[in-house]
């Protein structure tokens, strides 16, 4: 491998263009894949079984481009896929996992809240992690159903989202939680409506930085780090319907991007 290959992003739709954001200011002379596994989203309805065989043929494609690097940008995906990942290949390939640590470090009334998908909340991985902190902190956690959904059409400030987000909110405001971790890459982008619902008083907490940061670690550590006087490119592919994904990923990336077919099946 050389610094001048990618790194290749992916999640079940645009919610990893949240973490691909963070990556490119962290790292912005890189080159960088992102793919949004929309033909299957959300990945939290789908088999252990099908995330994993998605996840496999997904970072095959990176590798087969190049990559020197593989970023989950998926809480979902990495609970079900990351060690299989990792063991199939060589390169670095960094996961997610919900910000607890920091919120426990962080949070002054001792109880932290964490907002994430189904499929996150009933792993193994999180179960692990959330037992390395509960000495430390009360975890109090609640399921987003639907939001992930409700990001993926662009109703980003919609009545239902609103309404959706009210309900997740309101058990965990009434359990006295002043952090709030945002445990799925589709939910920052909701993050200010979530902060006009929990007030002042929460920090709200997602992972990105701290992912790009990791990241960058592991790519220092390996000399692979992109060496340039210009900003790296960015290159979108998708396996839903290219005319449905590419207006939302503009959106969401804030400038319009040309996303192409992901053809892996």
């Amino acid at each position: 491998m050389d610094n001048h290959q990618p790194i290749g992003v992916f999640d079940s739709g645009v919610g990893g263009l949240s973490v691909l954001r963070h990556i490119q200011e962290t790292l912005p002379f890189e080159q960088l894949i992102y793919v949004a596994d929309s033909a299957y989203m959300p990945y939290g309805s789908q088999s252990p079984e099908t995330i994993r065989e998605r996840s496999r043929r997904i970072t095959r494609f990176f590798i087969d481009a190049g990559a020197k690097a593989v970023v989950v940008a998926c809480n979902t995906a990495t609970a079900a896929a990351i060690e299989d990942l990792r063991k199939e290949f060589s390169v670095p390939i960094i996961g997610m996992e919900p910000a607890v640590k920091p919120a426990v470090e962080s949070t002054k009334s001792g109880v932290i809240g964490v907002l994430a998908t189904s499929g996150t909340l009933s792993s193994e991985k999180f179960t692990r992690l959330v037992q390395r902190f509960d000495s430390h902190a009360k975890v109090v956690f609640q399921p987003g159903d639907g939001l992930v959904e409700q990001v993926e059409a662009g109703e980003l400030d919609s009545e239902r989202t609103k309404a959706l987000l009210e309900r997740y909110v309101a058990p965990l405001l009434e359990c006295g939680v002043d952090t709030l971790v945002l445990g799925c890459t589709h939910y920052p982008f909701l993050a200010p409506l979530i902060r006009t619902m929990v007030g002042e008083g929460v920090s709200v907490l997602d992972t990105g930085n701290a992912i790009a940061a990791e990241l960058k670690r592991q790519l220092e550590k390996l000399d692979l780090i992109g060496s340039s006087d210009r900003f790296g490119p960015v290159r979108f592919f998708s396996s839903g319907d290219i005319e449905r994904v590419e207006p939302m990923m503009s959106r969401l990336w804030d400038g319009a991007v040309q996303v192409q077919p992901l053809n892996i099946d």
